[in-house]
């Protein structure tokens, strides 16, 4: 048995005409063109390009039906899939390609570089010479299935594995946890070369016999119009707010969605309650990240706690760690394999009973929801106190004119370290940096107060959302002026 085949391909065979992705200009692929597609790629990447059981497969390109195919033809080769950000640069993909060492690179530009290259246009072609019948591969829970290259912001890129039994798990969990069924519709505006918009969204979908609507990039006047299309619709916070910009978002706008998700960053609570006010309906926040697929989910019926990411899904262990921070740790069928070349990670990265160090900080209630306050490594230790930045944050938020805001901390040699605030004004508002510092300094004790804000235009964030802390630490990191709290 080849378990990802398996559970992407078993309810699409039981209805093969039916409509698996439609595309934004409206193309429409069925479970059958799919299902064959794969087969014939399968035998492309085998008898043309020499891909073998274990063997990488890279691909960096936009967001298409084809690609889905080709990860389903990886599986049912037992290659491992490697997806590739379509943002990264000519030096960037070197590096990551210099580190898989795949065996084929699909990308439509040429590169410099050892590994063959081949462009997914040159494969569909090559694709459409061969049968659609292949015999899969046979995999079972432990075989490496994709590599996911994490953001590297600390440092160098890493690889993490994730086999069959990963994918399978975590989405088995989801479908029953978001009560998938073969009627939904997915309104899809997710990267594909992310775990969100992989191996949650469209899994969880082509899983169920249900549907994509697949759009490439996200405007938000354009999903509005669409949302009445589908039935289930999956986000970043960002994607939210702007929604909630749109002239076009209200209740008859959202009336057939049944279910809005939202992950890979943290929701401000004004996004959830502007939201629920323009429609009527509530945001489903959850947590997951690169190793481990999605681990805790705010239930679909019942309590919703805005704030918390809600409770382990089920077969998923949390816990925090021992230490004052609250690191979150993880156990489960969802937590990857192992770093690609890195072993040394297996003592750091996991403790000595197997529970994955996530790195991220939270809070744990009585009822098991969880709260995330941060990053382990965006801690600040000022004067020997810690400071979580969302507190901060949360503060700085509820100012009248703040659209949002992030906060750092900075190399001080009195304090260890200073905490810093960056904050982006709403439209047509001046910030006095002053003020805030004036205003923090009501609201927290002394030490938590930022010792320096920037206002700027935008925060740096990455293809999923996610404010990038370590972008503006390297950019602030140069001593600028201060004010004393309180002053």
């Amino acid at each position: 048995m080849n378990l990802v085949t398996e559970a992407l391909l078993g309810a699409g065979r039981t209805t093969p005409s039916k409509v698996a992705v439609t595309t934004g200009d409206g193309r429409q692929v069925t479970y059958d063109e799919i299902d064959r597609l794969s087969g014939q790629l399968a035998h492309v990447l085998t008898l043309g390009h020499g891909v073998s059981a274990g063997d990488r497969v890279a691909i960096q390109a936009s967001t298409s039906p084809e690609i889905l195919a080709l990860n389903i033809a990886c599986a049912r080769v037992g290659a491992i899939y490697v997806p590739l950000n379509s943002a990264y640069t000519d030096r960037e993909v070197r590096g990551l390609l210099d580190d898989a060492t795949p065996t084929l690179v699909v990308r439509e530009e040429t590169i410099e570089h050892v590994t063959p290259r081949a462009s997914l246009s040159r494969l569909i072609a090559e694709a459409a010479e061969q049968s659609a019948d292949f015999v899969d591969a046979p995999c079972d829970a432990h075989t490496p299935a994709a590599m996911l290259f994490t953001s590297g912001t600390t440092g160098r890129p890493k690889g993490a594995v994730l086999t069959h039994g990963n994918l399978v798990s975590n989405c088995e969990m989801l479908r029953e946890v978001w009560e998938f069924r073969p009627e939904d519709v997915v309104l899809h505006v997710l990267p594909l070369f992310h775990t969100h918009g992989l191996f949650v969204a469209a899994y969880c979908a082509l899983s169920s016999g249900a549907s994509l609507l697949m759009m490439e990039g996200f405007d938000a006047d354009d999903a509005c119009r669409r949302l009445a299309e589908a039935t289930v619709f999956m986000g970043v916070p960002t994607h939210y707010v702007r929604l909630n910009g749109s002239a076009n978002l209200s209740r008859e706008a959202t009336a057939t969605i049944r279910l809005f998700l939202s992950g890979s960053a943290p929701m401000r609570r004004s996004t959830h309650e502007e939201f629920a006010a323009r429609t009527g309906q509530a945001i489903v926040e959850r947590y997951g990240m690169t190793e481990t697929g999605m681990i805790t989910s705010n239930p679909i019926d019942g309590t919703r706690r805005v704030g918390t990411v809600g409770t382990a899904l089920p077969g998923v262990m949390v816990r925090l760690d021992d230490t004052p921070v609250g690191g979150i740790e993880v156990k489960g069928p969802n937590v990857f394999s192992h770093y690609w070349n890195r072993p040394e990670l297996g003592e750091t990265q996991f403790t000595g009973d197997g529970w994955f160090k996530t790195g991220d900080v939270g809070t744990l209630d009585d009822d098991g929801f969880l709260e995330i306050v941060g990053r382990a490594k965006d801690l600040i230790i000022s004067g020997g106190f810690n400071v979580y930045p969302k507190e901060v944050e949360l503060v700085l938020d509820s100012f009248a004119g703040v659209a949002e805001s992030a906060v750092i901390g900075l190399a001080d040699d009195d304090l260890g370290e200073k905490v810093v605030a960056v904050v982006v004004p709403a439209a047509n508002v001046h910030l006095d940096p002053q003020a805030l510092i004036t205003f923090a300094g009501r609201e927290l004790s002394r030490y938590k107060v930022p010792r320096r804000v920037e206002v700027v235009d935008e925060l740096p964030r990455n293809a999923m959302g996610k404010v990038q802390k370590a972008q503006l630490r390297r950019q602030l990191g140069a001593r600028g002026p201060e004010t004393t709290p309180g002053d």
